[in-house]
């Protein structure tokens, strides 16, 4: 019961602090707040306290399992040596998948299914919470896509948008979770409490940054571009409103559609550079951990990086009711937040079926999303080539604000599932 209260506290410290750090207080929308909150909260119950809810989730990760093994399928004939077993390794139980989940999703995506789902669940977002369409249809389209790839082929709608709002959607783009991917999470760790976590991360995006920074949309400005690359425009920092002319709107979103298989080519291999990107990244962040713990180690045998950001950590993972595991916790958030998610994942997934229930559910929830240190760089960049110098510069000038949207929508998401899950 304790703990249980604790957890509840550490829901409000964690929404208090980005009302603390708010750019405008005086414009946050608190009704909007209160419904996404209750909303998050009765999703997070629903899921994790009732059989139907379990049930659905439960089935998600079937669908997520067999793709896993349909994968394997071809994994293994490219790479079983002949007349023996493969061994499982990181690379290709967790990685190699993805080569089939990315050109699904891009197929899904040709055909118009998928922006036809994103499309409808971000109207109904945003009739739900009262907060501005693009922002909404934003969400969604970021939990299919990911970061980068949701702000690609929104480029359109960026170049006409002012840049606080812009803003908005680069702190959002910092608890992005790709579809693409969770088939690889759910390997490593308990696929229920990743599979409900990317709802609640959704929501709770929505949630701190509309308190972060609370944008008034005029209806003039409150509506969605069609998907597809931006055309050259000139645009004013300060100005959302400006007009598009229709011939180069037309030339940005009616483009000859690409043969298929081209098409799937393409996405092929762009599965394939991903994978090269994530092993790249897993391979050298670990690597350096391991060497700045070494150098830490000349100092005092005790100092490593884990215990170092065990420290920093510990306060808001005791807030999240894990009781003696806070420090371990602290460790696991401190470290996925300078590595990724995959670093982490990879270190406990042998271990994470002998943690109490409430401690897997809450580390889990932590982990499922891209907010980092290496994602903020991703983001700049990614602003920096679709968008005016002007605009550009003021998501480079409040990388302290993307980082601090994306640990306090893990927190959060992690405090509202924990409070169901013990």
């Amino acid at each position: 019961m304790f703990y249980l209260l604790v957890n509840a506290v550490g829901l409000l410290v964690f929404i208090g602090l980005a009302v603390l750090f708010s750019k405008n207080r005086s414009k946050i929308n608190w009704r909007s707040i209160a419904i996404m909150v209750v909303v998050n909260l009765v999703l997070a119950w629903f899921f994790t306290s009732f059989s139907i809810g379990r049930d659905m989730i439960d089935a998600a990760a079937g669908g997520f399992n067999e793709l896993i093994s349909v994968a394997s399928v071809g994994i293994d004939f490219a790479l079983k040596p002949t007349g023996a077993k493969l061994q499982g390794t990181f690379f290709t139980s967790v990685l190699l998948p993805i080569l089939l989940v990315v050109p699904l999703f891009d197929i899904l995506t040709y055909f118009g299914i998928l922006p036809f789902v994103i499309k409808w669940l971000g109207k109904g977002l945003s009739k739900l919470f009262g907060q501005p369409k693009f922002e909404s249809f934003f969400s969604i389209e970021m939990m299919f896509l990911g970061n980068t790839e949701a702000l690609a082929v929104s480029a359109l709608q960026l170049k006409k948008m002012k840049a606080d709002r812009m803003l908005t959607l680069a702190m959002m783009s910092m608890s992005c979770v790709t579809a693409s991917v969770l088939g690889s999470y759910t390997l490593m760790m308990p696929a229920r409490y990743i599979l409900t976590a990317v709802p609640i991360n959704v929501i709770n995006a929505l949630i701190v940054t509309a308190i972060l920074n609370p944008v008034e949309v005029s209806p003039e400005e409150d509506t969605i571009a069609k998907m597809g690359p931006a055309p050259a425009a000139t645009e004013d920092i300060d100005s959302g409103s400006e007009v598009l002319a229709e011939s180069e709107v037309k030339e940005a979103v009616v483009a000859k559609r690409e043969p298929f298989f081209s098409f799937l080519g393409d996405s092929i291999l762009g599965a394939g550079k991903l994978i090269l990107i994530i092993a790249a990244n897993v391979i050298a962040f670990v690597a350096l951990a391991a060497m700045v713990d070494k150098l830490l180690g000349l100092i005092n045998p005790w100092l490593s990086l884990e215990h170092i950001l065990g420290i920093v950590m510990y306060p808001f993972a005791w807030l999240l009711g894990v009781g003696a595991h806070s420090f371990d916790l602290a460790q696991f958030m401190g470290t996925k937040l300078i590595t990724n998610e995959f670093v982490v994942m990879g270190s406990v997934t042998n271990k994470i079926s002998h943690f109490p229930e409430h401690y897997a559910a809450v580390l889990t929830v932590f982990l499922t999303s891209f907010a980092n240190f290496s994602t903020i760089g991703m983001i700049v960049g990614c602003f920096k080539g679709m968008v005016s110098d002007d605009k550009s510069k003021v998501i480079a000038k409040n990388v302290g604000y993307l980082l601090l949207s994306g640990i306090l929508v893990s927190l959060c998401s992690a405090a509202m599932v924990g409070l169901f899950v013990w």
